[in-house]
């Protein structure tokens, strides 16, 4: 009865379309769960995202939960993440690619789990980093280790996601930095983000992480466009 009568006054909402959930609901309501596009990639669509690096960057492989387009769901998903505080849609997201991708053969060996980072001002402007509870639950399905004290953002960019290829690829290709480079050495890891765009982030990423000796690098994100 109590836990009734608070669902009245104080009713939770769908992260993705933003209508009131049913008791039996969590995060996504059951319609949303069924209509937001998945991409795949990890299965039938494998090589789809690793073309996207081709001739840039080695790529061992990648993936993405969604399909993204402008004034999408996913759209809504995930501006509800990152401008909203609803942080509860990176643990519950990274769950669900978790499943997905601990029955792959290909990912069954990451050894780390690592997060596109944010500069400290944009950590202590927004509270959180998007994609850390999303990295932390793909980690503990994949019994990997989560790390966030290797791969750091040097330089703080304003927001890119309005700036052409070239522009974003300039922003972002001096951003990234290593410290306590040692913890990889000779690991596979996994690079977790958002959305993939253009690709210039996680290029970035991947070159400042390539010296490291015997590392490997996969791709996870949440969405990539189409």
């Amino acid at each position: 009865m109590l836990r009734d009568l608070v669902y009245l006054f104080f009713p939770k909402y769908c992260a993705a379309c933003d209508n009131a959930l049913f008791k039996n609901e969590r995060i996504l309501c059951t319609s949303c769960r069924h209509e937001l596009p998945l991409g795949n990639f990890h299965n039938v669509n494998a090589k789809k995202i690793e073309k996207v690096f081709y001739g840039r960057v080695n790529i061992e492989n990648a993936t993405a939960l969604f399909l993204f387009q402008k004034g999408s769901l996913v759209q809504n998903l995930i501006h509800n993440l990152k401008y909203r505080g609803r942080e509860e849609i990176g643990n519950e997201l990274g769950k669900w690619l978790g499943n997905e991708i601990s029955q792959n053969i290909d990912y069954q060996l990451i050894d780390v789990v690592i997060p596109v980072p944010l500069h400290q001002k944009r950590l202590r402007e927004r509270g959180y980093n998007q994609v850390e509870q999303f990295g932390i639950e793909i980690s503990k399905k994949l019994n990997a280790d989560y790390v966030d004290s290797v791969l750091k953002k040097k330089s703080y960019n304003n927001k890119q996601s309005k700036r052409g290829k070239l522009t974003r690829w300039k922003n972002t290709a001096e951003t990234f930095g290593t410290q306590n480079e040692s913890l990889l050495e000779n690991k596979h890891i996994l690079i977790v983000d958002d959305i993939i765009t253009t690709g210039a982030t996680i290029e970035a990423c991947v070159r400042a992480l390539q010296t490291i000796p015997g590392i490997k690098i996969s791709v996870a994100s949440m969405a990539i466009t189409e």
